[in-house]
């Protein structure tokens, strides 16, 4: 959401000045696009990891406050709930050993993160939910001590006019029937239960329409290959649980809404798109402003002016609509750029597997840009939005569409049709052979093991129990093996299930 807000109440008039402001903002944009505003030197990439703080008995510390004190360090930063911090990684080049260098530095930071939550008696979870989690932490008590958090909540809160059900049919674990959630949720933070990495993307106008479809196209291979997300509240779901909680926990509709059609605030979208224009136009359209706070700058004028739009108000509104793949406006030292931010993925299980997701994401998505005929061609959008949720709840064991093949695992898809095109991708980006072939070999090797993290945890949890023991201590013991092996960096195809 990029700022504070004012912890002021707001009236129908700030809400007329907002909703005047966005379309200001919106129009200026479309001026911006049209005039050719954004330079566009080179490709750069971007990355951010949500984390969990967690004491020794594995349970939610909420400790984020003296972390981040101690840790002095404005690469971390808040996250919803006291027991998260997020992780911002600088922006790096695509192309050369760049990856090598983002993977390097980011096991700086974490090991910093680390030792530092270890000396406040915390240790950091780089997982897609935590498993300990219990109803207890949803109270509102627990969001950390920020005007715009609670005003986020209370403004979602209202405009559903009731608590948030959080409603879920599980995928049986091996031999057992299915399990069921259904609890209701006294304020949003089953959002902070949603711990991601979100990867960026800079991209030129003109080749952003292509980017962000071929983005769409991937998302269900992607989560079905990364899943790391398969307990909640003490309940075996999906193999990616932060998919559909994520979507219920910030719903602004109630039940009525729901069935007149009205769009979700977390979304994977409608349509194919000619322009990012397309996306902020429809954000401006269909959502009403969640925090209508204004500032004082004329985006016009200042554009007119030879000077470089702030947009507040379009990026901050552009922040309470989350879609599985974000378009991004943003000034980087005075100067405007664009971004597709993938939302898809859980943080963890180790560097390396985020990296291994991250190549495959940036190679597999070129490739399909490049290609004479674009895949979201061959497809209905339903049908890349069906693979999403086949993909999160399934795992490896989902069946996807793909054009030209027609439904198969995304262990099948990969390994025949996404990896070859991912070399090629990360080739034509001007990456390192070095680079592709490490993160590339992690990609193929899960898939010839079926072993994503979902699957570690799901199998683990599973032999617990048969070994006598009950469903909190499973998960409790579950987890400390997880921070164990994840700590090691060695990717999660080849952790042992004890």
């Amino acid at each position: 959401m990029g700022k504070d807000v004012s912890p002021d109440a707001f009236t129908p008039r700030d809400r007329g000045r907002y909703r005047r402001k966005v379309q200001r903002c919106l129009d200026t944009l479309a001026r911006m696009l049209s005039d050719g505003s954004f330079t566009f030197p080179r490709k750069h990439i971007g990355l951010e990891v949500e984390l969990n703080l967690v004491d020794d008995a594995m349970r939610p510390s909420m400790s984020n406050t003296a972390v981040l004190d101690a840790l002095d360090d404005t690469s971390f930063t808040t996250e919803l709930s006291q027991h998260n911090i997020e992780l911002n990684v600088p922006p790096y080049p695509l192309d050369g050993d760049s990856a090598l260098t983002l993977e390097a530095d980011l096991r700086s930071y974490l090991a910093d993160a680390y030792g530092t939550a270890e000396r406040a008696g915390a240790s950091v979870a780089m997982i897609g939910i935590l498993p300990t989690l219990r109803s207890e932490h949803f109270d509102q008590k627990w969001l950390t001590n920020s005007a715009r958090y609670s005003l986020l909540n209370d403004q979602i809160l209202a405009s559903r006019g009731e608590h948030p059900l959080l409603s879920l049919e599980g995928v049986p674990l091996r031999g057992r029937e299915a399990e069921r959630l259904r609890a209701f949720a006294q304020s949003i933070l089953p959002e902070a239960a949603c711990t991601s990495v979100q990867l960026h993307l800079q991209v030129a106008p003109e080749e952003f329409a292509s980017h962000w479809n071929a983005a769409q196209c991937l998302a269900g291979v992607q989560v079905a290959l990364g899943a790391n997300s398969p307990f909640l509240l003490g309940k075996a779901l999906w193999h990616e649980t932060r998919i559909p909680l994520f979507l219920q926990a910030t719903d602004t509709r109630p039940e009525e809404l729901k069935n007149q059609g009205v769009r979700p605030r977390v979304w994977f979208g409608e349509r194919w798109i000619t322009s990012i224009f397309d996306l902020f136009e429809e954000n401006v359209r269909y959502f009403p402003g969640l925090l209508p706070e204004t500032d004082d700058e004329d985006p016009m004028e200042a554009l007119e002016s030879g000077q470089v739009p702030r947009l507040t108000e379009l990026r901050l509104h552009n922040g309470t609509v989350w879609r599985w793949n974000r378009p991004v406006y943003d000034v980087v030292r005075g100067t405007p750029h664009l971004r597709v931010e993938n939302r898809v993925l859980p943080a963890g299980p180790t560097v390396l597997d985020m990296m291994a997701n991250a190549a495959f994401f940036y190679g597999a998505q070129r490739a399909l840009v490049e290609q004479e005929r674009p895949v979201w061609t061959q497809m209905s959008f339903q049908a890349a939005e069906e693979n999403l949720y086949a993909g999160a709840r399934n795992g490896f064991d989902a069946q996807l569409y793909w054009p030209g093949i027609g439904r198969v695992p995304p262990d099948e898809l990969v390994l025949r049709v996404l990896l070859p095109l991912a070399r090629q991708g990360l080739r034509d980006s001007d990456v390192s052979d070095t680079a592709a072939e490490r993160y590339l070999g992690v990609i193929e090797r899960r898939c010839l093991t079926r072993q994503s993290g979902s699957a570690w945890q799901r199998d683990t949890v599973a032999r617990a129990e048969e070994r006598g023991m009950d469903r909190d201590t499973a998960l409790a013991t579950m987890l400390a093996r997880y921070l164990e092996f994840s700590g090691s960096g060695d990717a999660v195809h080849t952790w042992p299930i004890p």
